[in-house]
């Protein structure tokens, strides 16, 4: 049998994100993938005791309450070998709580209540000797390898959250520790795979898997917003948030290369509603799109751009649309940092801001077919078949 095969295990999913969020999530797919070989029970974050008194009224705490009174089913079939599990314990809130002995004590209460949740699902599953796969939760699962005593215990690295203040207060001592007490660590950033080394040996890179097929099918015009700007077409899509994007070499594109067009897709936070961007002519808002329509804006770019602050917050992160450009075949100038040096054979990466100028120069004039049709392959190497395909290699070279 291969080694990058694992199947007729049963796999258990906890992590940040529950199955009922309306955005999109890595972990979610991941289950996805996981059930086509395995029975997967995807486990959503237990009810806090501070969530219910803020949003009580929220359909979903609703659900959830009414799962603990025992008036709702709390295990719900997906599809074929795939289970959602809503806890039927709640646990208290306690990341307000400075003192750490305090702290660690309730965070084993939360726990232990926790698992004897996940216990008896697995009971009524007839699952056994279970892979656990945490998706980057510190607190709540921080135990959970001792009280649920599983085949192997994978920790998913996919954020930097100590950048948080939330996460950072106990998670600098925390996540480390859970870390090191892993079975097998991956992560979908190089940075991120690095970070959990420190602690780990047993850390793998397991790449990124994006649902590309919008742009990659895609055969359509561009928007009819843009119609009227001229080329070169200079743009970028996602959120505009200041503390991810650096205003900064946004206004040096503009302001030394008139000529050029800047189009920026997707909500503005307040430091990029005041920015004097605002106040050049070739620069463009187009405010935010549905994912749906994001294809026919980057079908009108001549560059796509990236220019990403390098941060706590950013460095780790795995910059998806940076497959979302490539897959319809644009060139693309983006910030150098270490998780985009997998993108570095088809990208152009900028150090400063007088690199954006010159490489965009570059990239406008070496534009061709054939590194198009190279992009488009590149991209469409990243499915999560093959990021799944790594985590099970990973697990099974740790058996």
């Amino acid at each position: 049998m291969s080694n990058n095969i694992l199947e007729n295990r049963d796999i258990v999913i906890v992590g940040q994100q529950p199955w009922d969020v309306e955005i999109g999530s890595n972990c979610k797919n991941i289950a996805l993938e996981f059930s086509k070989r395995n029975r997967v029970l995807y486990v959503n974050s237990p009810l806090d005791r501070i969530t219910l008194l803020r949003v009580r009224k929220d359909p979903k705490i609703i659900k959830r309450l009414n799962v603990i009174k025992g008036q709702e089913n709390n295990i719900v079939k997906i599809r074929e070998n795939l289970w959602n599990y809503y806890p039927d314990k709640m646990i208290e809130s306690i990341n307000w709580i400075k003192n750490k002995k305090i702290f660690n004590a309730l965070n084993k209460i939360n726990n232990k209540r926790f698992a004897g949740s996940i216990k008896r699902a697995i009971a009524e599953l007839d699952f056994s000797d279970i892979i656990l796969f945490n998706d980057n939760d510190i607190f709540r699962s921080f135990y959970l390898k001792e009280l649920l005593h599983p085949y192997k215990y994978v920790y998913y690295s996919r954020d930097y959250l100590l950048a948080v203040d939330y996460w950072k207060r106990h998670g600098e001592k925390l996540e480390p520790q859970l870390i090191a007490k892993s079975d097998v660590c991956v992560a979908n950033s190089v940075y991120l795979a690095d970070y959990c080394k420190e602690y780990n040996p047993r850390s793998y890179y397991i790449g990124q898997g994006c649902d590309l097929d919008i742009f990659i099918n895609f055969q359509s015009s561009g928007p009819h917003d843009l119609a009227k700007i001229k080329s070169p077409v200079i743009g970028y899509v996602g959120a505009l948030q200041s503390i991810r994007l650096d205003i900064g070499i946004l206004m040096h594109i503009a302001t030394q290369k008139s000529q050029w067009n800047i189009v920026l897709v997707g909500a503005q936070d307040e430091q990029f509603k005041k920015s004097k961007l605002h106040q050049l002519s070739n620069v463009y808002f187009t405010g935010a799109k549905q994912p749906h329509e994001l294809p026919a804006y980057i079908h009108a770019f001549d560059v796509c751009i990236n220019p990403q602050r390098i941060n706590e917050v950013t460095i780790g992160n795995y910059p998806r649309k940076i497959d979302e450009y490539l897959a319809m075949g644009k060139p693309v100038v983006a910030t150098k940092t270490a998780a985009m040096s997998i993108f570095a054979a088809y990208t152009y990466l900028a150090g400063n801001k007088e690199d954006y100028i010159r490489l965009i120069e570059k990239a406008l004039h070496e534009n061709t077919v054939g590194l198009q049709n190279k992009r488009k392959a590149f991209a469409s190497t990243h499915t999560w078949e093959n990021s799944v395909s790594e985590i099970y290699k990973a697990i099974n070279d740790n058996r």
